[in-house]
C-alpha cells in the first residue's frame, strides 16, 4: 500500500542526505486535510513495531477523545485490514489503549495533562499526534526520553513551536503533504477540498495544498476550555442535516453569566433517522431536551418526533445566516469544550468572504459551517435579539 509518508520519504532521498542514522531523527508531516497522514505515520509505527523487538512507541495526542477519533481509530482500521500484521500480535488492552506485541514490542496511546507527567517513562519512538493541540513543554520532556525516532503530524492553519524549534534542525525531516498523496481519499471528501479554490486562496493554501498560514478574517472569537459549566441557562441543542457530503451535527449550547458554552455532541456523515435517534439516546438526551434544527428538513423533524424527540425547525428568513452570525458575536469569545473536535476545526476556518480587492465581503464562506448552522438554529431560536443593538453589522 503507498502511504502519503513513505511515497514523500521514497520520492526524496535526497532530504536524508544529512541525517546520520546511527542518531535520533524526528520526520515532521505537515499535511493539509485528508492526506492521509496519520493513518501513512500508524502504518509506519506497526512496522517499526514489528522489525524491532520490545520496542516502546507511545502516540500523545492533546487529549484521549481526540486519540479515539484519529489515531486509535485509524490504528483499529490498520490492523483489521492486515493478516500479516494481526498475525504478530499478542493482545490489545482496550482499556489502557496498548497493542502488545509477540516480540515485546508495544504501541501506547495516551495524553498529557503538563509537563511534569511527561517526565515519566522513556520509549524508543514517539508520535505526536495533531501537534499543535500539544504544549511544547510537553513535547520537549517526552523528546528528551525517546532514543530513535519521533514523528510529528498536524494541519498548518497557523505557525507553533514546530516551526520555531523543530523544523530546519540538523536530525529533522520535513514532509509537506496534501490530499493528492491519499490514493485512497473518498471521492466526495476530494471535491470538497477541491471547491476551496472557488472558496478563498487562504484556505485553499491551508487545508488544500497544506501550506503553512494564518486565517484571516474569521466569523467567531472563540476559545477552547477544559469543561462545561455545571449550570447552563437557555440550555439547548442545535442540529444541521446532512448525509452523503456534509455531517449531520448536534451541538449543545447554553450560557454561563453571559457567555456562551458549545460542546459537539454529533458531527457524522451518512445518518438516517433511524441512526440519529440511536446517537441521541446514546448521548443521553431526554425526550425533555430543546433541539432546534435546520427547518429546510420537515421530514427528518417529523420522523425524529414521531420517535418522541422534541424538536422544532428553527426560522430561516431573511439574512437568517447574517443574523443568526451577527446574534451569536454579540457575545464576544464563544467556549468551545476541548473535545468538540470537528467544531474547533470549523473555528479555526470558517471565515468572511473576501472580494476581488481582497477586503472582507460582507458573507461568510459556505464551508466548514455544518456545525455553526447547528449553533445558529440555537441562536435564533433561544436568544433572540436580547441585547439591544443592530446585529447586522459584520466584519
Amino acid at each position: 500500500m503507498q502511504t502519503s509518508i513513505l511515497y514523500l520519504w521514497n520520492k526524496h532521498p535526497e532530504q536524508f542526505a544529512q541525517i546520520d542514522p546511527t542518531k535520533k531523527v524526528t520526520v515532521v508531516n505537515q499535511g493539509g486535510t485528508s492526506s492521509g497522514k496519520t493513518y501513512s505515520i500508524m502504518q509506519v509505527l506497526f512496522t517499526l513495531a514489528i522489525e524491532n523487538a520490545g520496542w516502546t512507541i507511545t502516540v500523545v495526542g492533546q487529549d484521549m477523545p481526540n486519540l479515539k477519533k484519529g489515531a486509535i481509530r485509524d490504528a483499529g482500521s490498520i490492523v483489521n485490514s492486515s493478516a500479516a500484521i494481526t498475525s504478530e500480535i499478542l493482545s490489545y488492552n482496550r482499556s489502557e489503549k496498548i497493542y502488545s506485541f509477540k516480540n515485546g514490542s508495544l504501541i501506547e496511546f495516551t495524553s498529557y495533562d503538563d509537563f511534569q507527567d511527561a517526565k515519566n517513562g522513556k520509549r524508543e519512538v514517539l508520535f505526536m499526534n495533531e501537534a499543535n493541540g500539544i504544549p511544547y513543554p510537553i513535547f520537549s520532556e517526552l523528546d528528551l526520553r525517546t532514543s530513535k525516532r519521533t514523528f510529528i503530524d498536524y494541519n498548518p492553519n497557523s505557525e507553533f513551536w514546530v516551526h520555531e524549534k523543530v523544523v530546519g534542525q540538523e536530525q529533522t525531516v520535513f514532509f509537506l503533504s496534501n490530499f493528492e498523496h491519499n490514493p485512497f481519499i473518498d471521492p466526495s471528501i476530494e471535491q470538497g477540498i477541491l471547491r476551496l479554490k472557488d472558496i478563498d486562496p487562504q484556505l485553499w493554501r491551508v487545508y488544500g495544498l497544506g501550506q503553512t498560514g494564518k486565517i484571516e478574517g474569521l466569523v467567531f472569537d472563540t476559545k477552547v476550555v477544559s469543561e462545561m459549566p455545571e449550570h447552563l441557562d437557555k440550555v439547548g441543542y442545535g442540529m444541521d442535516f446532512g448525509f452523503t457530503n456534509d455531517p449531520t451535527t448536534l451541538i449543545k449550547c447554553g450560557l454561563s453569566d453571559g457567555v456562551i458554552y458549545l460542546q459537539e455532541i454529533i458531527y457524522q456523515k451518512g445518518l438516517t433517522n433511524s441512526d440519529i435517534n440511536k446517537l441521541l439516546k446514546d448521548a443521553g438526551l431526554t425526550k425533555r431536551d430543546a433541539i432546534f434544527a435546520d427547518s429546510a428538513d420537515p421530514k427528518s423533524i417529523k420522523e425524529l418526533r414521531l420517535y418522541g424527540w422534541n424538536i422544532t425547525g428553527a426560522d430561516k428568513g431573511a439574512d437568517s445566516i447574517l443574523y443568526g452570525i451577527g446574534l451569536l458575536r454579540q457575545y464576544g469569545t464563544l467556549n468551545i469544550h476541548r473535545q468538540s473536535n470537528n467544531l474547533i476545526k470549523e473555528a479555526a476556518a470558517y471565515k468572511w468572504k473576501v472580494n476581488r480587492d481582497g477586503e472582507k465581503d460582507n458573507k461568510p464562506i459556505d464551508a466548514f459551517n455544518h456545525g455553526w448552522d447547528a449553533v445558529r438554529y440555537w441562536a435564533t431560536s433561544t436568544l433572540g435579539n436580547n441585547k439591544g443593538k443592530k446585529i447586522l453589522a459584520y466584519g
